[in-house]
């Protein structure tokens, strides 16, 4: 496989919606909008929202709702799920809500899908749906959501409208083996979650590469992966702003989640030995710096996994210094790094 170098493929954003300290998610939905219209104008491919539930620090809970905005503020970047939690919801409604995006939006929507069901067990139940049994019929389901959108499927006595023969791209999502598994065996193209679930990372791309089966969507393997960045002007102003990102990740391992908090000078008081231990084991795949650190660690990360494609988040508390990070990101691709 020949090289491909991060600055050759394309970067995409994955927006989790934060709220922040002293905000509220009508903020929020206006500063991804503003987000997402400078990626576009700075050449970022994809800007991707996720579905999440119960959660004080996300606001992207309705998700199709949430990328509808985002499309109808923009003009060319292609917007989409990162994911739909499919368990959580009939593949006919979502059939419905994507192809009344895709006829608004022609050509710019992702359909993204995941398994788990992006929250709690309680809050599972609560979203009306038999979790075990749904994640079970996943493969099913994305099945049944490619049947809606095909052209054949007019005969059918139940059919999506609209929706049907619309070419929307379906993606699997996922965190583990399973997820590649299935993106192979359909051949889709496939997500993969590093920037939180890094354990199974390369086993499930390798192995993905490796049973990827052509289909009328794709000929050739396609993988993402997303990554947390934070990226500034200093390597010191970065590992400033990072901090935000560490209490956020330090809520998710004690379970006292929260909104997103401001920066602060030093995290000692804010976490323990384990808690460092468990946020820096499970954001393994996180990039801080300034451009050259950010660059040069990116280019190592590329040369090992040979990504098609690279998809960023970033939890930072300012939203002006948010724009600036992925602006100091995109400028390395205009210059080559060598790790």
């Amino acid at each position: 496989m020949a090289d491909k170098l991060i600055q050759d493929i394309p970067f995409s954003i994955l927006d989790l919606a934060p709220i922040t300290e002293g905000n509220n998610a009508a903020a929020t939905f206006k500063n991804s909008l503003r987000l997402a219209q400078r990626v576009e104008a700075l050449g970022y491919n994809r800007y991707w929202l996720a579905e999440h539930h119960n959660m004080a620090s996300v606001a992207s809970s309705a998700t199709s709702v949430l990328i509808g905005y985002i499309a109808g503020g923009t003009n060319t970047i292609r917007v989409g799920s990162g994911g739909i939690m499919l368990p959580n919801h009939a593949p006919l409604v979502v059939a419905e809500q994507f192809g009344t995006l895709a006829s608004l939006y022609p050509g710019r929507i992702d359909l993204g899908l995941g398994r788990a069901p992006g929250t709690d067990q309680v809050t599972a139940r609560a979203l009306r749906r038999n979790y075990m049994e749904s994640a079970q019929d996943f493969p099913d389901d994305v099945v049944a959501l490619q049947t809606y959108f095909s052209a054949e499927n007019s005969s059918s006595k139940v059919r999506a409208i609209p929706g049907e023969g619309l070419e929307i791209p379906i993606w699997i999502l996922g965190s583990s083996t399973d997820s590649a598994r299935l993106a192979a065996h359909l051949g889709l193209p496939y997500a993969f979650a590093s920037h939180f679930a890094p354990t199974q990372f390369m086993t499930a791309i390798e192995l993905y590469r490796r049973n990827f089966r052509p289909s009328r969507y794709l000929e050739q393997p396609y993988v993402m992966a997303c990554v947390n960045v934070i990226a500034a002007d200093t390597t010191e102003e970065a590992e400033r702003l990072a901090t935000s990102f560490f209490q956020l990740a330090t809520g998710i391992i004690t379970g006292k989640r929260q909104p997103l908090q401001p920066p602060v000078e030093s995290m000692d008081g804010l976490w323990g030995e384990y808690e460092e231990a468990a946020v820096r084991e499970m954001m393994k795949y996180t990039f801080i710096g300034d451009k050259q650190k950010v660059g040069t660690d990116l280019a190592y990360f590329q040369r090992h996994t040979q990504l098609n494609e690279l998809m960023v988040t970033s939890h930072i508390y300012d939203p002006g210094a948010r724009i600036h990070s992925y602006e100091v990101l995109k400028s390395v691709q205009g210059e080559r790094v060598f790790s």
